[in-house]
């Protein structure tokens, strides 16, 4: 992620996937904004998630969605996007190291920069590079069906996605770069709160079984 983790105070990864070697809690609290407490309480939160329907240790993808939804069978593009950028592997499952890595991003000490990085990519549903109209329209009539109180006819919906690519569009090329993005981003901040999880900093209060972990020091 470049110069947006300059300003942090550990070297964050999230865009790549870690080694075949899995990661101790310490190492993994060297690389993301967690806390080593906060890792072994996210540990407790994976063994619920990993064990909620295949009881095998590892997130598959109807149990992330069921995660989000409370519904096994729920098809959703943020919920698709979203695992496979967890799923750094590419092996259609969530391991844990994969599961802190990519959890980081959403802490809320993770800076901004970082967050657009990671909200850019699951608005570029095609991995073009680049987020094109036809993608915003798609991400936004899903949304708009889990969440039919949101009232939005087809015609608000379009002049929503013209008056975001008149704004953020600024080559005029008919699709949004990363930098047009970062862009956004600084003007807006509130485009990308959902990649904030405040919960992220009460993990130790809601998970306090982790201190009776036998590998914590």
């Amino acid at each position: 992620m470049g110069n947006c983790l300059s300003h942090t105070k550990h070297q964050v990864r999230t865009a790549e996937p870690p080694g075949d070697n899995i990661p101790s809690h310490e190492q993994l609290a060297a690389q993301t904004h967690f806390s080593v407490d906060e890792v072994y309480a996210l540990e407790e939160l994976f063994k619920d998630l990993s064990n909620s329907i295949h009881r095998d240790g590892v997130i598959h993808k109807d149990e992330f969605a069921y995660a989000l939804f409370k519904a096994q069978n729920h098809s959703n593009i943020f919920a698709e996007k979203v695992f496979e950028l967890f799923d750094t592997k590419k092996n259609d499952v969530i391991g844990f190291d994969e599961f802190v890595f990519a959890l980081s991003v959403f802490h809320p000490k993770a800076p901004v920069q970082e967050k657009a990085v990671f909200a850019f990519r699951i608005y570029d549903l095609d991995n073009t590079g680049h987020i094109e109209r036809g993608e915003i329209q798609r991400f936004l009539a899903a949304l708009l069906k889990d969440n039919p109180a949101i009232d939005l006819d087809d015609a608000h919906l379009s002049a929503l996605i013209d008056n975001t690519f008149k704004e953020a569009d600024l080559a005029g090329d008919g699709h949004i770069s990363p930098d047009e993005w970062q862009i956004l981003v600084q003007k807006h901040p509130n485009v990308i709160s959902y990649m904030t999880l405040p919960v992220l900093k009460e993990l130790t209060k809601k998970y306090p079984s982790f201190v009776f972990n036998e590998n914590r020091k």
